[in-house]
């Protein structure tokens, strides 16, 4: 906070991710004592990561206030400064201690795999190509006459971000491009993960800011719970814009109480991505693609939600994907191969797939809990990957699993009933329109036909991609970001530096008649048509 690293008589212990999958309820119950003081961390050495000081009320509203005070003074640097030089400085830091980031994030359990997938994804962010585009979208100049005209973009000022428990640091990281726009920036860091977001926080975005001269209070993180954190930011009249991750339900609400206090929300919540298969498509590589439904067990926000096939290639797409998903497993997170994460609480997933089955759905394959081992056992914290066949587009909405985000290992595919492939795309095309959610969407066809007439008509969600893996990161394209239930009101793709920042044309002239510029285009319209 405001340029410096701050104690605390309250910390919140990070401990090794293994011993939650070798004893869930002891691993809990070290923690709580570690928290509450009534064991010490140095007799737990070979156990405690870590730990991240908790910020009490005052702390929160300081560093609110540092930020205030930083950001009209980082806002007048020049473009130039907080674009490339910071942004091209963070991404070569960031290059150089990949491995050692992608160690923190094990630590806290997110697989080696997924990890390295997060850490390539904040590089995408700050990569050159990346970083061109913000340039491009920042400001444009024109010249008329005597007037140099410009178009820019100026930061809205302080800006909140209340990042997500399942990916705190990578969502923390995207928020950092809002400091590129100018604004200052406070960051909460989750109990339940702090470390990865502290640690890079003040490791290496700091030290970057300082080497190109940011005011101190350009960054502030502080770890504590969302409600009162989150309540101080809508209640103080130094913040201006709060980007959010949560849940549906509770952004939607939280939207309207930031409008009601005046602050801008930026909103990152459920998703429930659509994948559709025509019948050209290249099935293998299709089915490959869906198969990171099941990464993070489906504890991603961005992962492939439903499928929609068509039937001629329904049946080889289920036995593909079937045989591919033989491949995810899971086991500690160090390990080199392993995707599927803990699901502690999984009546959910049981409820959901009853739901699907009682309405006809027919399971392809998985359905079980299971150890580590892949033993099954309904005790078992980790959950089978698991597809079940929808049959019909009519009524695949009543099935809970193709109407909602599910958030763990389920994929529904939704065969579509034969008709005229005009049709039938047209069907196709209203179906993920029709989506209350819209995160992201893919294709897959080989037709240019097929893939122009899906493109130019499907407005929904945040990012499109085509004949390509769903998560995969790309340089220029959004991470995060989308329509109806994702983004809400205001949704659409999220790009931070853009999203917290607001338009404002300039006129810059040597010297101008105003009579002349209020009537002389009239008289010259006037010569012009003599």
């Amino acid at each position: 906070m405001n340029g410096r690293p701050l104690e605390s008589d309250d910390w919140v212990y990070v401990l090794d991710s293994n011993i939650l999958l070798d004893d869930v309820f002891s691993s809990l119950t070290l923690k709580r004592k570690l928290e509450q003081g009534r064991i010490a961390a140095e007799d737990h050495s070979d156990v405690v990561v870590g730990r991240v000081a908790k910020a009490d009320r005052d702390t929160v509203q300081r560093a609110i206030e540092a930020a205030a005070t930083a950001a009209p003074l980082w806002g007048a640097f020049p473009l130039e400064t907080r674009l490339h030089e910071f942004g091209a400085l963070l991404c070569k830091r960031l290059a150089e201690r990949a491995d050692e980031i992608a160690e923190i994030l094990v630590a806290e359990g997110h697989p080696l795999m997924l990890a390295q997938w997060q850490v390539s994804g904040m590089l995408e962010c700050f990569s050159p190509e990346s970083i061109a585009f913000y340039r491009s979208q920042m400001l444009q100049e024109f010249h008329r006459g005597e007037r140099l005209l410009q178009v820019r973009r100026q930061p809205d000022g302080v800006v909140c971000l209340n990042p997500p428990q399942n990916a705190p640091l990578s969502s923390a990281l995207l928020g950092v491009t809002a400091v590129m726009g100018g604004n200052s920036l406070v960051v909460r860091a989750p109990r339940s993960g702090p470390l990865g977001v502290m640690y890079v926080m003040q490791e290496i975005v700091a030290p970057a800011l300082d080497e190109v001269g940011a005011p101190p209070g350009t960054l502030n993180v502080v770890c504590g719970d969302p409600g009162p954190m989150l309540s101080a930011w809508l209640a103080s009249p130094d913040v201006n814009d709060i980007i959010y991750f949560g849940s549906s339900e509770n952004g939607i609400k939280f939207e309207a109480r930031c409008v009601a206090e005046g602050k801008k929300p930026i909103l990152e919540l459920a998703g429930n991505d659509v994948v559709t298969v025509w019948k050209d498509a290249d099935v293998e590589l299709a089915a490959e693609a869906l198969t990171e439904s099941f990464y993070g067990s489906g504890q991603l926000c961005m992962i492939p939600n439903q499928v929609l096939v068509h039937p001629d290639v329904a049946d080889a797409l289920v036995a593909s994907l079937v045989r591919q998903v033989g491949h995810i497993r899971p086991g500690y997170p160090a390990e080199p191969d392993v995707l599927l994460t803990p699901v502690l609480r999984n009546e959910k997933f049981f409820t959901c797939l009853d739901d699907a089955l009682e309405k006809g759905a027919e399971l392809a394959c998985g359905g079980h809990a299971m150890q580590i081992d892949e033993s099954r056992d309904p005790n078992g914290i980790f959950l089978e990957p698991t597809v079940v066949v929808v049959r019909g587009l009519a009524n695949a909405r009543d099935v809970d699993a193709v109407r909602h985000e599910t958030f763990f290992p389920l994929l529904p595919i939704v065969v579509a009933d034969p008709a005229p492939d005009d049709e039938m795309l047209e069907r196709f095309i209203d179906f993920v329109n029709s989506n209350v959610y819209g995160l992201r969407n893919s294709l897959w066809a080989r037709s240019s036909e097929t893939i122009d007439r899906f493109v130019a008509r499907v407005g929904n969600g945040g990012l499109l991609k085509v004949n390509d893996s769903h998560i995969g990161f790309l340089p220029c394209l959004p991470t995060h970001g989308g329509t109806g239930l994702t983004g809400g009101v205001f949704g659409e793709a999220n790009y931070p530096i853009l999203r917290t920042s607001h338009i404002q044309g300039v006129s810059i002239s040597t010297g101008s008649r105003p009579h002349d510029a209020v009537f002389g285009a009239w008289r010259a319209l006037l010569s012009q048509n003599s």
